[in-house]
């Protein structure tokens, strides 16, 4: 961490003991520990749910459990989250967290893959976190605004939805010249060209960590 990094997260509020232990939990026993929030990103997904009071939160990806915690606790006591992992071996440490949480009651987790277990769940959300495989972020927006193959089915987001897309500046590499085999890349930069010229949404990208693509549904 360098010294500007460093002072951003001593000026910020400080993270939550049960978060400390997961982010520590997480670097021990998770493959790829750099996919988890974090402290200063976690706070943010937190203050922005607190300023947009959703009800219903949809989260793509939800590895070991940091980002959903910090939804959760920006969540009323009311609302819910329905977060999807693919890998079913982080179940369990997700899990042993959200029950400890006086927040995890609002979670509900789903194992499987979000492009299948999302259109059986028959909901509408307020606000969709998306922070799966990046290869499949065109097609989750698909499924989300009823395009592609799920134009048969009813869109998961409606007007006044927020959707926000983690790792969009894919480590500064949206910027430079993209090798023909580097298909994340590849599958992020048509992501945001998509999200561009929809002219249902508006968004911001925010430079926050790896970038994040705040997405408004007129």
């Amino acid at each position: 961490m360098d010294k500007l990094e460093r002072y951003i997260e001593e000026f910020s509020a400080p993270e939550e003991a049960l978060l400390t232990e997961l982010d520590r939990q997480t670097n021990l026993r998770a493959m790829q520990p750099r996919m988890i929030s974090g402290h200063v990103q976690g706070k943010f997904l937190e203050m922005l749910t607190r300023m947009l009071r959703p009800h219903s939160i949809l989260e793509i990806g939800t590895f070991t459990g940091y980002s959903a915690l910090c939804f959760a606790a920006g969540l009323a006591d009311d609302g819910f989250i329905d977060t999807v992992e693919i890998d079913d071996e982080l179940e369990e440490l997700a899990r042993s967290f959200f029950d400890r949480s006086q927040h995890g009651h609002k979670i509900r987790i789903h194992i499987g893959s979000a492009l299948e277990v999302v259109p059986e769940l028959h909901e509408r959300y307020d606000l969709v976190y998306i922070d799966g495989d990046k290869r499949q972020y065109v097609d989750y927006y698909d499924m989300l605004m009823g395009d592609g193959v799920y134009a048969g089915n009813p869109p998961v987001v409606h007007s006044g939805s927020y959707i926000i897309a983690d790792n969009i500046l894919w480590y500064g590499k949206v910027v430079e010249n993209v090798a023909h085999n580097d298909h994340f890349t590849q599958k992020i930069l048509e992501f945001n060209t998509k999200v561009r010229r929809d002219v249902r949404v508006e968004n911001v990208i925010v430079p926050l960590r790896d970038g994040l693509n705040l997405i408004r549904v007129k």
